[in-house]
């Protein structure tokens, strides 16, 4: 099967084209931009098929980074991924983009702490581990304080390689022969990691496609405020 994937969780928007059949990536583009993913994102999704010489009928699924990440980039990727569903007739599936950041060091053998940046001294992060083939998710999805992922990290890993946008600050904020940080093509979010995130992950219908935010939303904390 030939899976497109998304990711614009974050300041890079990339695509991806992957061949289940053989386990290899035709085509993949990424870009680290100011621009609106909404400018970018299906251009470089063309691009990377004319690229490919395939064509958007050719597309058997779709996976997309959806969540945690920028508020406007999931809503401007999942909004895409669904037009591309139903006007294709194809299935889809979200993939979480702490996922995708483990599954962009597959290839590390050993625990892999994906560190995404929230507000203030939050991170969004979760734990996995490697043995270079899969990723096998080792704590919940969360969002906590750098101190308090420092103490877990401490207390439980012996050693961790870091991925993610938060990765160098805490990296360097809380040096440790333990930590281990991910070569930039790995550090940042990636539609070839989701891609590989995707494969294991049930197609669904465009309408099941969700936005999985970890936080609430500032609209929903403001409303929250107005009944209390």
């Amino acid at each position: 099967m030939l899976l497109l994937g998304i990711d614009t969780s974050g300041k890079t928007a990339s695509a991806a084209l992957f061949d289940s059949d053989t386990e290899t990536f035709l085509a993949q583009s990424a870009l680290y931009t100011q621009k609106t993913h909404s400018q970018v994102i299906m251009p470089m999704v063309k691009d990377i098929l004319a690229q490919a010489g395939k064509e958007m009928s050719d597309i058997g699924g779709i996976a997309v980074a959806n969540g945690p990440g920028s508020y406007t980039g999931l809503r401007i990727g999942v909004a895409a991924v669904k037009a591309l569903s139903f006007g294709l007739g194809v299935k889809c599936c979200g993939v979480s983009t702490l996922l995708g950041l483990a599954c962009n060091n597959i290839a590390y053998k050993g625990y892999i702490c994906a560190i995404m940046k929230a507000r203030g001294e939050l991170v969004y992060t979760c734990t996995y581990k490697s043995d270079g083939f899969c990723v096998e998710q080792v704590t919940e999805e969360q969002l906590i304080s750098r101190d308090e992922l420092a103490e877990y990290l401490a207390f439980n890993v012996k050693e961790a390689m870091l991925c993610g946008d938060g990765a160098s600050e805490f990296f360097n904020d809380y040096r440790s022969p333990a930590f281990i940080i991910a070569p930039p093509q790995g550090r940042l979010q990636n539609a070839a990691g989701v891609c590989l995130a995707g494969i294991s992950r049930q197609l669904v219908e465009a309408e099941e496609l969700e936005v999985s935010y970890l936080q609430k939303v500032k609209a929903e904390k403001d409303l929250e405020d107005k009944t209390k």
